[in-house]
């Protein structure tokens, strides 16, 4: 019998890719691979991606990873805690996000004159870190005034945004733009603005300015309560084998302990050998699924995938209990067999 693997298809992932670049032309994109590339392996994308220019890591440890296998690509990390990390990502050739001006102190000092490059964060209004509108002027005087002493090099200006509404994400964006005005007039001269991520950077060209974040559609994972993006797929398949059957249901060897949520028992479909069938609930180690003809033990049955089985993608999954798709495949446990396809 095979067990619960998450069967990760490596030339959809570069197919994902290969559409994003092209339809973000002429802006750059940024691949991240955030929380292990959210589940399917750091390694094993980075590799499937062939060239790629830019790579967002959010912690330095997965920075280095991600600059071990892409020697050539500009990796962006923006979550550093402590002194050390500030080296490390020197010594690896990172780019490093400041949104706050002590930290902007702190790498300057780490740096000791080495030019780290940094990316300014502006809060549009997000308020996941970032400084201040009203506090911005005087942050990227001083920024002016640490690159001038060799001790950083701002290389980009960039920030999160809401992705709420079409009027809440153009505030955005009007602040955004004065703020590279701001740092322009302070003496600096960004490389790159980075202010759209994997919706706003499909769906709208007017935010994708120089360089686009993807991370979800990367993956084939949508946006919650969004259509389904053209030539974006779900590039991974979890699959549990059926463990016993009944008359009338299946067991399947996966359960919240490998990560599944226990609230989706009841509310979704998976896909089995016959189609799609009801999800009917979601123990510690097992779950039970609405049978059908001819079940047998070592059947797969797909908890979630592209659908070629009547599964349903990770997004609907989260949408049935008021999550993301994003969360559903970080979940699944590190413990579950990764198994690549493709590539």
């Amino acid at each position: 019998m095979t067990g619960l693997r998450l069967r990760v298809d490596l030339d959809r992932v570069a197919a994902n890719f290969a559409t994003l670049r092209a339809r973000s032309a002429p802006a750059d994109v940024m691949v991240v691979v955030k929380d292990d590339a959210y589940g399917h392996g750091v390694e094993a994308i980075v590799g499937a991606l062939g060239e790629v220019a830019w790579i967002g890591s959010f912690d330095v440890a997965t920075g280095i990873r991600a600059r071990r296998l892409a020697p050539a690509a500009r990796v962006f990390t923006w979550a550093v805690e402590e002194a050390a990390e500030i080296s490390a990502a020197i010594e690896a050739d990172l780019d490093l996000g400041v949104g706050d001006a002590g930290y902007l102190e702190e790498v300057a000092a780490v740096s000791g004159g080495r030019g780290i490059r940094v990316h300014l964060k502006i809060d549009t209004g997000l308020h996941r870190n970032g400084v201040r509108p009203e506090d911005w002027a005087p942050f990227v005087a001083r920024a002016a005034e640490l690159e001038a002493a060799g001790d950083i090099a701002v290389t980009g200006i960039w920030s999160h945004i809401a992705e709420a509404s079409d009027d809440d994400d153009d505030r955005a964006r009007g602040e955004f733009t004065r703020a590279v005005a701001a740092a322009r007039a302070a003496g600096l001269s960004p490389e790159v603005r980075h202010l759209a991520a994997s919706a706003a950077g499909h769906a709208r060209p007017e935010f994708r300015l120089d360089l686009v974040r993807f991370g979800a559609f990367v993956y084939g994972v949508r946006s919650a309560d969004g259509h389904d993006v053209d030539g974006i797929r779900p590039a991974a398949t979890l699959l549990a084998p059926v463990t016993s059957v009944t008359a009338d249901t299946v067991e399947i060897g996966a359960g919240s302990l490998d990560g599944l949520l226990s609230s989706l028992g009841g509310r979704v479909s998976v896909g089995t050998p016959h189609g799609a069938r009801a999800l009917m609930s979601v123990g510690l180690g097992t779950s039970t699924v609405d049978g059908w003809p001819g079940a047998a033990v070592g059947d797969d049955v797909a908890i979630f995938g592209p659908g070629d089985s009547g599964e349903s993608s990770a997004t609907t999954l989260a949408e049935a209990v008021g999550t993301v798709g994003e969360e559903i495949l970080v979940r699944i446990s590190p413990l579950v067999a990764r198994e690549y396809v493709g590539g």
